[in-house]
């Protein structure tokens, strides 16, 4: 593969990535409702980029139907959280006329992984919402380069070509880093550097379902909503796969450093 080849979408993944980086640091900085709307605005996003991909005739409707479901799910009492997000995956699963299972088990996963995040901000506060974006985004970065530097076998090549084991293993050696260097400031420990390294995992098979799902479906990107990268979905797969074990960890009491 020529230079220009391999690194031709590097620019506006840069760009992109610096935009995204800038509003969603203000948005994770300030918290409370600002972050809460947009990251229910996000799963709105995730649900009609699922649907536009199984061939729903009312995608926007139905992403507004997620959008309010994740926004519902951080006002209600705990009790009620999961019955709300599992019945909007329901009820837009109803326009689905092909996999309707599989789009149905994609929205329960955006939708939950948004709520999980969101919850995760207002419950163990800014500095583990920092840790949990840098060990999805040095992973990413990581795998992202040392994949296409140093290239070998390839870590799932039926359902991503473009994966290869050295990218995984860099990744999880950067989440690891990034475990190591905020252990103490937030009180973990060394336990941490584990976790991370666990939860740099769950963000790779994130990125790796929602690329099974894209296989499925037939499609190369979510949406093209944002240059460089594909959709939000495409964007977001590992933050919903790492959060989601984050908030699962957190409910067990599994969390090092987080009362």
């Amino acid at each position: 593969m020529s230079g220009a080849g391999q690194w031709g979408d590097l620019a506006p993944r840069l760009m992109s990535g610096v935009v995204m980086a800038v509003a969603g640091g203000l948005l994770v900085w300030g918290g409370g409702w600002p972050l809460a709307i947009a990251i229910s605005a996000l799963g709105g996003l995730m649900i009609w980029e699922a649907a536009r991909m199984f061939g729903a005739p009312r995608a926007a409707g139905m992403g507004c139907m997620g959008a309010a479901a994740v926004f519902g799910a951080l006002v209600v009492p705990g009790i009620l959280v999961l019955p709300i997000l599992l019945a909007a995956a329901i009820a837009t699963a109803g326009d689905i006329a092909r996999e309707r299972a599989i789009y149905a088990a994609l929205a329960v996963w955006a939708l939950v992984g948004c709520y999980a995040v969101a919850m995760l901000r207002a419950e163990a506060g800014l500095g583990w919402i920092v840790w949990l974006v840098l060990v999805v985004v040095v992973s990413d970065v990581a795998g992202y380069f040392a994949g296409r530097k140093l290239g070998g076998p390839k870590f799932w090549p039926k359902v991503s070509p473009k994966k290869t084991w050295s990218g995984t293993i860099a990744g999880w050696i950067g989440a690891a880093v990034v475990g190591a260097v905020m252990a103490g400031p937030l009180g973990a420990g060394a336990g941490l550097i584990v976790i991370s390294v666990l939860v740099s995992l769950a963000g790779q098979m994130g990125d790796i379902a929602e690329s099974a799902v894209k296989r499925r479906v037939g499609v190369k990107d979510s949406s093209e909503l944002i240059p460089g990268h594909g959709g939000v979905l495409d964007r977001f797969d590992a933050m919903l796969g790492a959060g989601v074990l984050v908030f699962v960890l957190m409910q067990l009491g599994l969390m090092p450093g987080v009362a």
